[in-house]
């Protein structure tokens, strides 16, 4: 684990795109049982989160109109236990950080792992994901 100081801006920087930061198994729990789509987000300290995930996650959620309804990151390496509950829900997929899922009432409908992350860049991580929201996340008018 690297020391909390060193995180402090990675972690902030999600947050202050209206990231919810769960810290604890619990908290993760709680977030993903809420009904509706949630995005879990696993940043991590390696530099295509820093250079390319998180700027596009921003990106993403400040230009689309289908936004899920709920989001939460963990942070791989600090926040074990949180960590391990979020990718509880990645079912037959491989640990990944960093990572985007979408998750709809609790079961995984999406999911960006690292090695796509590592080609891209992120205005194409933003596209990317604004194409999942609309599909995934838009509202349905009754």
């Amino acid at each position: 684990m690297y020391p909390e100081l060193m995180v402090i801006p990675m972690r902030e920087e999600l947050v202050r795109a209206g990231i919810e930061e769960t810290r604890s198994a619990e908290e993760v729990e709680a977030a993903i049982r809420r009904p509706g789509t949630t995005m879990v987000v696993v940043n991590s300290i390696c530099g295509c989160a820093a250079g390319r995930m998180r700027p596009g996650v921003r990106l993403a959620l400040a230009n689309t109109a289908n936004p899920p309804d709920h989001k939460i990151t963990v942070f791989a390496g600090q926040d074990r236990e949180a960590t391990e509950q979020a990718r509880s829900y990645f079912e037959g997929n491989p640990p990944s950080s960093p990572s985007i899922a979408i998750l709809r009432d609790g079961k995984l409908v999406y999911l960006m792992q690292r090695y796509v992350i590592e080609q891209a860049t992120a205005p194409q991580i933003a596209q990317e994901l604004m194409r999942a929201f609309d599909e995934l996340c838009a509202k349905t008018v009754a």
